[in-house]
């Protein structure tokens, strides 16, 4: 119906606004039936009940506009469960503006009316059932820790980036399945997942995609989603999505920067892609390339719309790959086909020949795996 913007050096601590920009937004609910009001902030307990009693409208701020959509995003067990607690931890304080209904019915001295009674025992089982989803997300966490070691012989790629810059559509390119949900909105995904990709010259990867940040991203979001996003943390890679023909993706990726280091991520490299080249112009294009190459060196440039759009990518990762896994000299007994299996199928065998009794291979092979064969038998020599 409208907006309304005020210039202040600080919101002020009972009702966000000033006094006179209360009164005028009181006069324009009534003057064109407004029925809610959205703040594009996240409002305290305190400022929320006093702006919904001085304009007798239903107010949300920011951090409940986007954990609505979340809640109708989530899809998966997990996702719901991430996005009640989030809801859950924002409700708690706020108990008692929702429950306002029930103030004409106090009981008198030494009494107690039943809204409050119910406000007590509503605050009780909320209590009780964000211990029970902070328990469950411990038990996912764990079950996440236990996948991500079955995959650490893999070189683990993350896609971070802001909401809606195409790091879904990314993953479905770079692994051809179908099946993996693209859509054209925000917080389209929740859930973190993750694909193998062949890159090709015989290298692989496993690709995760993780749920988009936002500017102000609520804090109980982050906090909720903290086991989800573990995964960019264990990360040998990182990439960095950018929407390229956004015209803020300077600050976008900034907000991505901070709710990174908000959540103590620190990958080991990163570098940064810059998507949707498709809709920008040839000039735009180089304008871009020109602008990253100062600001970010090393940045690939990618669609996902284009025929062969992503093999600048696919080039990146697969260099990626033999930067991780340096090339060694392998010498197993030549009866050992166990140990001989496991060279070619966690490394990328380059040369094999026979030596007496023994099988000598050349091959790039990431350093746990080395490990594993040294403990196994294996003679290493690194090159």
């Amino acid at each position: 119906m409208g907006s309304l913007t005020q210039q202040l050096d600080r919101p002020n601590p009972a009702t966000y606004l000033g006094k006179g920009k209360i009164d005028e937004l009181r006069e324009r609910i009534a003057a064109e039936d407004v029925t809610l009001v959205l703040f594009d902030d996240e409002l305290s307990p305190t400022q929320g009940k006093n702006i919904e009693d001085a304009t007798g409208c239903r107010v949300m701020d920011r951090a409940e506009v986007i954990l609505d959509i979340f809640a109708t995003r989530a899809r998966s067990r997990e996702a719901r469960m991430q996005v009640e607690l989030a809801q859950l931890e924002y409700m708690l304080p706020r108990l008692t503006r929702m429950w306002s209904h029930l103030e004409k019915m106090r009981g008198g001295i030494g009494l107690r009316g039943p809204g409050e009674t119910q406000l007590e025992t509503d605050r009780r089982l909320i209590g009780h059932r964000i211990r029970v989803l902070r328990e469950r997300m411990e038990e996912v966490k764990q079950s996440r820790l236990v996948q991500r070691q079955s995959r650490r012989s893999a070189f683990r790629v993350a896609l971070v980036g802001y909401t809606n810059a195409g790091k879904s559509s990314i993953l479905r390119g770079l692994s051809r399945d179908e099946e993996v949900f693209v859509e054209d909105r925000l917080f389209a995904t929740l859930d973190t997942l993750s694909r193998e990709v062949d890159l090709g010259e015989s290298q692989h990867a496993i690709v995760t995609d993780t749920v988009g940040f936002i500017r102000k991203l609520p804090h109980h979001l982050v906090a909720s989603f903290r086991a989800t996003l573990d995964e960019v943390n264990e990360a040998d890679l990182l990439l960095h999505v950018i929407d390229a023909a956004h015209p803020t993706w300077e600050e976008q990726r900034l907000v991505v920067e901070e709710v990174l280091a908000e959540l103590g991520v620190h990958p080991r490299s990163i570098r940064h892609v810059f998507n949707k080249i498709d809709l920008l112009s040839p000039p735009d294009v180089q304008a871009l390339r020109d602008r990253a190459a100062a600001l970010l060196p090393g940045s690939v440039f990618v669609s996902t719309a284009a025929s062969g759009g992503l093999e600048p990518l696919r080039q990146v990762l697969r260099d990626a790959v033999r930067e991780n896994r340096p090339i060694a000299e392998l010498r197993i007994p030549i009866g050992d086909g166990r140990l001989l299996a496991d060279v070619h199928r966690s490394g990328e065998v380059l040369e094999q020949r026979h030596e007496g009794n023994e099988l000598i291979l050349r091959a790039r092979i990431d350093a746990t795996t080395l490990g594993r064969l040294r403990r196994a038998g294996a003679l290493v020599r690194a090159e």
